[in-house]
C-alpha cells in the first residue's frame, strides 16, 4: 500500500497512512461497459451468510471491503443486509437498512454503483435514496409483491430471481419436469407481473436462481441449457460463486471443498458464461472473475491479422 512521507525532522513513519483517492463522480448503470460480461461483487453486511458471514461485522470494515472490490476493477458491488442461504434466519428490513445504508452511502460516495441485495420494498427504497442503482430481489416478488411498484416509480433496473418458497423452505421444492423450461416459464410469469406493475422490459435482469430451490444436478443442467431464459430477451446474470453445487463437485477424500476453496472453479463458470454473453456474473473474488471475463471477451473478438510476435 502506498504510504505518505514521514515530515522532515519527525524521523520515519510509524503508521503508515493510505493515499486517499479523489472520490469520482458516481457512476451510472448507462455508463456500465459494454463490450465484455460485467462482474458484480458480493459484499455481505451479515453475521450468517454461508461464505463471509461475520467478516465485515461493522460499517467500516464493510466499506473497507467494498472499496477494495472497487479499486479491483468490480463494475458493481452488490450490498446485502440479510443472508439468504437455505435455512437463514429473517432480517427485520430496520435491521437490514441499519447494516446496509452507511455502506451504500459510503461506497456511492466513492464513485462506485451499487445494487442493493433485499427482499424489502422499504429497505430497496431506501438504498435508492442514498445512491443505490439496481434492486436485487431474490423473493423474485414472493416476500412482498410491492418491490414491482417501486421498480416501476422509479425506473431502477430490477433482478428477477428465480426461487420457489423461502430460506426455511425452498430446499423442499426442487421438483420439476425440465427444469430450464419450468425456471423459464415460471420466471415469464413473475415477468407478467412486472409488466402488469409498469416495469419496462429493459429494466429486468434475469437471474437463474442457481441454487435456490435446486438440486446440485440441476444447477448443473440450468447452467448447461440456459436457452430458455435466454429467449426471454432480458439480460442474464449467473450467480454460481462458491455455491454448494461446486464445494460437493470438488470434494476430495470424502470432504466437499469449503466455501473459499471454491473461487477457481467459480472463475471457471464465470469464463464459460460470459463466452456464452451472460450480462453479468455475481462473485466473491473480483479478480479472478474479472481475469476470466476479460479474456473471454478477447476470445469472441473478430481476428483482424495481427502478425505482431510476443514473448
Amino acid at each position: 500500500m502506498d504510504s505518505l512521507a514521514a515530515a522532515p525532522g519527525t524521523g520515519p513513519a510509524t503508521s503508515p497512512l493510505p493515499i486517499i483517492r479523489k472520490p469520482r463522480p458516481a457512476a451510472r448503470f448507462a455508463d456500465l461497459p459494454a463490450d465484455r460480461t460485467l462482474v458484480m461483487g458480493i459484499l455481505n453486511v451479515t453475521p450468517d451468510s454461508f461464505s463471509d458471514g461475520g467478516t465485515h461485522p461493522t460499517p467500516d470494515t464493510a466499506i473497507a471491503a467494498g472499496l477494495r472490490m472497487f479499486y479491483a476493477g468490480a463494475d458493481i458491488i452488490d450490498v446485502g443486509g440479510e443472508s439468504t442461504r437455505p435455512g437463514a434466519a429473517e432480517v427485520s428490513p430496520e435491521e437490514e437498512q441499519r447494516r446496509v445504508l452507511p455502506v451504500i452511502e459510503a461506497l456511492v460516495k466513492a464513485g462506485a454503483l451499487v445494487s442493493v441485495d433485499t427482499t424489502h420494498a422499504s429497505t430497496a427504497a431506501a438504498a435508492l435514496k442514498a445512491g443505490a442503482a439496481i434492486i436485487n430481489d431474490v423473493s423474485g416478488l414472493t416476500i412482498e409483491p410491492e418491490m414491482a411498484e417501486l421498480a416501476a416509480r422509479t425506473g431502477a433496473p430490477y433482478v428477477l430471481t428465480h426461487r420457489r418458497g423461502d430460506a426455511k423452505t425452498m430446499n423442499s421444492l426442487t421438483e420439476y419436469g425440465d427444469v430450464a423450461q419450468d425456471v423459464a416459464a415460471e420466471l415469464m410469469g413473475v415477468r407478467d407481473k412486472l409488466y402488469a406493475a409498469g416495469v419496462a422490459p429493459e429494466q429486468i435482469i434475469i437471474d437463474p436462481g442457481l441454487g435456490f430451490s435446486k438440486t446440485d444436478q440441476q444447477n448443473w443442467e440450468l447452467l448447461k441449457n440456459m436457452a430458455p431464459l435466454e429467449a426471454l430477451g432480458h439480460k442474464i446474470l449467473v450467480g454460481a460463486s462458491r455455491k454448494r453445487f461446486l464445494g460437493t463437485l470438488l470434494t476430495v477424500a470424502g470432504k466437499a471443498a469449503a466455501p473459499q476453496e471454491r473461487d477457481h472453479a467459480t472463475a471457471a463458470i464465470t469464463a464459460i458464461s460470459a463466452a456464452r454473453g451472460a450480462w453479468a456474473v455475481r462473485v466473491h473474488d473480483v479478480g479472478s472473475s474479472l481475469d476470466a471475463v476479460k479474456v473471454a471477451a478477447r476470445m469472441s473478438r473478430p481476428q483482424l491479422g495481427d502478425t505482431r510476435t510476443t514473448n
